[in-house]
């Protein structure tokens, strides 16, 4: 399967580490097999992965078929409801995801990417990527970054409480934004400047790019 940790592998190569897993366990676990059939098997099954990995690199097509196709979860600050819930990621998992890249604003984020072997590729605006205090040997100051007060419709009171907000300042803040109530926001993140950024259930977005792998 060359120099790939678990953690890089595709579903299929990953599922023909557990088909003979089990196969062996099998074999430890009930002496009367004997373990010739069992290295049979391994040969057997060693080999049809070979030969799916040959067929994946000469026809794309197939390989398409046989791993997850990269997802768009984040687009333009606004998360993918929809694509979230088609690969079983939550809104935690995707806010621990960025945090692992040192993303703590999703405001932040033009395109975050959910590939195949379960990682995420994270796209920032260009104006946020382009050149740190350290290029300009600038002192360093708290960052600008967002915490979650709403998710997934659900008020986040002891963050509220933690940043010295309430309910009634919230509210405000989506009424300002023309929204009636928390129950349309996924997301809702207030960065340390105080202002607002949320991501609605139902958000009309432009068509997000097209993702090959």
């Amino acid at each position: 399967m060359g120099k790939r940790s678990i953690g890089q592998l595709p579903v299929f190569d990953y599922l023909v580490i557990l088909v003979i897993g089990a196969v062996v366990g099998a074999d430890i676990a009930d002496p009367k097999i004997e373990h010739v059939h069992t290295i049979i098997a391994m040969v057997l099954i060693a080999l049809l992965q070979k030969v799916i990995i040959f067929f994946k690199l000469k026809y794309r097509r197939i390989g398409n078929k046989l791993t997850f196709e990269p997802t768009i979860v984040i687009y333009n600050g606004q998360f993918l409801l929809k694509n979230m819930r088609k690969i079983s990621y939550s809104i935690d998992n995707i806010l621990s995801m960025l945090r692992a890249k040192d993303i703590f604003n999703v405001k932040n984020v033009e395109l975050a990417i959910i590939e195949a072997n379960g990682d995420i590729s994270v796209r920032q605006y260009s104006e946020k990527e382009s050149v740190t205090r350290e290029d300009m040997k600038m002192a360093r100051y708290p960052g600008n970054y967002e915490v979650p007060v709403i998710l997934d419709g659900e008020i986040q009171y002891d963050v509220l409480q933690l940043i010295n907000k309430d309910k009634a300042w919230l509210l405000q803040r989506l009424h300002s934004l023309h929204i009636p109530d928390e129950t349309r926001v996924f997301y809702g993140g207030v960065n340390t400047s105080g202002e607002l950024h949320v991501s609605l259930k139902l958000a009309p977005l432009d068509n997000p790019p097209p993702i090959f792998h």
